[in-house]
């Protein structure tokens, strides 16, 4: 990308802020690092909804921990990957892409809620979207 300025009205930006690409990156790493870590948040609070009811039944008799601990554990994990994707979006959204893979096997393991597993196939896509468009648009590559 181009590093020349563009104005808009009284303000000088860089061209590649107007690009549709960069626009693009900049909706997807804000949306995957609130979205985990409300989720994440609310496994806590579960103002949202009832996060145990998602949790197969077989992924709770092979963990030591209770269902809602798992769900707990889980909302850890949720608020790590958003605060990874947040400083590290070309490694943090694919980690958020698997996490979502793995909700799938969950959720269409039980034979139920395929709805919210075809949503979160969307989702986990979105995520390999960004982790493509980061390579090119993270200014804080290593």
């Amino acid at each position: 990308m181009s590093s020349s300025i563009t104005s808009f009205g009284s303000h000088a930006v860089p061209a590649e802020h107007s690009h549709p690409a960069y626009q693009a990156y900049q909706i997807l790493h804000i949306g995957f690092v609130v979205a985990p870590v409300i989720a994440g948040l609310d496994k806590f609070f579960q103002l949202l909804c009832n996060w145990d009811m998602y949790l197969a039944p077989w992924v709770t008799r092979l963990s030591p921990l209770s269902g809602h601990t798992l769900m707990r554990v889980s909302g850890l994990v949720e608020i790590a990957a958003g605060i990874l994707v947040a400083l590290k979006p070309r490694y943090g959204a694919p980690l958020v892409a698997a996490w979502l893979c793995l909700i799938i096997v969950n959720l269409v393991s039980q034979g139920a809620f395929l709805d919210i597993a075809l949503r979160d196939l969307g989702l986990a896509l979105g995520a390999l979207a960004l982790s493509r468009l980061a390579l090119e648009f993270d200014k804080r590559k290593e």
